[in-house]
């Protein structure tokens, strides 16, 4: 899977699959399913490392689990998130990625944050670097924003990302995420850019789907995400429930209003 092909995906109609990835075993079952992007995502600080956030985590945890995803991974694209402060400045951007692409092998990094990001996206693109943007909720923002809540239900909230979503793609953003947002703006920021928007709690209108990996299965601790869905319950074996995630959501059926915010 390369970026041009997901691009291709958005134009066909094509719903894209994402999930979490931390290890190389979860790693070859999501490729069995035809996963299309791997995520390798800092909240492996949470589910993985027992934080009450994705703050701790650093850039060496990062390579060392997407070194660990990489040697599962044959056909999907493979995300990495960028930890907390790895990017505070332009050129550390450069330096955090740079490792994160040359140690941990992956293909694109993620960064969270709006308007602020650009000058970073503009050289990261700039140096070969494939950038996801992230929108929203922004979970390494999460004491600044006051806790875990939905993003753009206001007028000017949602002007705010819809703006800040266009001005990424024009600096060469390759990717969208958006977190925690009303699914009708969702819906019309998917239409508005080129570049396909993947979607967490975002709607059906997206390009597509990434929830964590660990949520879909029903072993994380604590109260799961309300636009999340326990696929294992369903289904009965961890390789069943991560196939009936691509299935629900190349079919459309995942996310249900159930799982959307308005």
């Amino acid at each position: 899977m390369t970026l041009t092909q997901l691009r291709k995906l958005k134009r066909e109609g094509e719903k894209i699959t994402c999930l979490t990835a931390y290890d190389a075993s979860f790693a070859h079952l999501l490729e069995q399913a035809n996963i299309d992007i791997l995520l390798v995502g800092d909240s492996l600080g949470m589910v993985i490392q027992g934080h009450d956030s994705t703050l701790p985590v650093t850039v060496d945890d990062m390579i060392y689990h997407c070194q660990q995803v990489h040697r599962g991974c044959q056909q999907a694209l493979l995300m990495v998130d960028m930890p907390f402060m790895s990017y505070a400045t332009p050129n550390l951007a450069l330096k955090s990625a740079a490792r994160l692409m040359r140690e941990g092998q992956a293909q694109v990094v993620k960064l969270e944050g709006g308007g602020w990001l650009i000058e970073t996206v503009q050289l990261l693109t700039e140096r070969g670097i494939p950038v996801c943007a992230h929108l929203g909720l922004t979970p390494q923002s999460v004491h600044q924003i006051g806790g875990y809540r939905v993003q753009g239900k206001t007028e000017r909230g949602a002007e705010r990302i819809r703006d800040d979503a266009v001005a990424l793609q024009t600096a060469g953003a390759s990717l969208l995420i958006l977190e925690c947002v009303p699914g009708d703006l969702a819906a019309e920021i998917s239409a508005l850019l080129d570049i396909p928007v993947i979607g967490i709690g975002a709607g059906a209108g997206c390009d597509g789907q990434v929830l964590v990996l660990y949520d879909i299965l029903g072993i994380t601790s604590g109260k799961r995400p309300s636009f999340s869905k326990d696929f294992l319950q369903e289904t009965g074996s961890i390789p069943a429930a991560i196939e009936d995630f691509v299935k629900a959501v190349k079919e459309g059926t995942f996310p249900g209003q159930e799982h959307t915010f308005k």
